[in-house]
């Protein structure tokens, strides 16, 4: 009878945990998960102006990226032509040529022919006059890049300065200062700084990467100027 009755005991001390147990995890909260669209829209009315930016971001970087895409296109064939041309003294087919040729390449090689005649140095001045005005055309609107890249950051750390303020005043007024509380108003205000940051590295990426492309376009219009030069210091057929 005696170990009936602790077995009876042992029993009645482990149904109730087991019960606790099975409960628990049956009334256990589903993990809250994070929607982008539903934070984003919690990060409050700095994120308008954010998101302009970001916009306007996109729009300079696709415009310019074709713009100097298409300034770097010159056919292959193209200062050949312009050798063949101007060797056998046809200028006024070098320069049709050069005219419609579309890129900063073709205009400053027109200049230059424009130009034969005249000394070297007159010629060299004259393209590189060109040259600057058509680098001047392919960095236009570049530096809204830069800005956004250098302001976005800042309206982001702004939304959050502003968060914060506004979280430890209803701290003040409330004096609820649970955790869950404070760290719920600091995480929805810190969506701003995070969005900011990203639109700010991402800007900053997109005008080096333009920076890069123009440089190359730039080597191109330089080794095409030498080139020409070379060409009217050959004698003539």
């Amino acid at each position: 009878m005696l170990l009936g009755f602790i077995t009876q005991v042992q029993d009645s001390l482990l149904l109730p945990k087991a019960d606790t147990v099975a409960q628990g995890v049956t009334t256990a909260a589903p993990a809250q998960e994070i929607h982008l669209l539903d934070m984003l829209m919690k990060g409050g009315v700095l994120m308008i102006p954010l998101g302009v930016l970001s916009l306007i971001a996109i729009y300079v970087f696709v415009e310019r990226a074709i713009t100097i895409s298409k300034a770097g296109k010159i056919p292959d064939n193209f200062m050949a032509m312009i050798r063949d041309q101007i060797t056998s003294g046809n200028m006024q087919s070098a320069r049709s040529l050069a005219k419609n040729t579309p890129g900063p390449i073709a205009r400053m090689i027109e200049k230059g022919i424009q130009r034969i005649g005249k000394p070297i140095e007159s010629i060299e001045k004259s393209m590189e006059n060109v040259g600057k005005l058509e680098v001047y055309r392919m960095e236009k609107n570049l530096v809204i890049l830069s800005i956004i890249a250098g302001i976005a950051p800042m309206f982001g750390f702004l939304g959050t300065i502003a968060g914060m303020i506004q979280t430890f005043f209803n701290i003040s007024i409330t004096s609820d200062i649970t955790l869950g509380t404070i760290a719920g108003g600091i995480y929805v205000k810190m969506i701003t700084s995070a969005t900011g940051l990203i639109i700010g590295i991402v800007a900053f990426i997109g005008y080096s990467y333009l920076n890069a492309q123009i440089d190359k376009v730039v080597n191109k219009m330089e080794a095409s100027s030498s080139e020409f030069i070379d060409i009217l210091q050959e004698p003539t057929r």
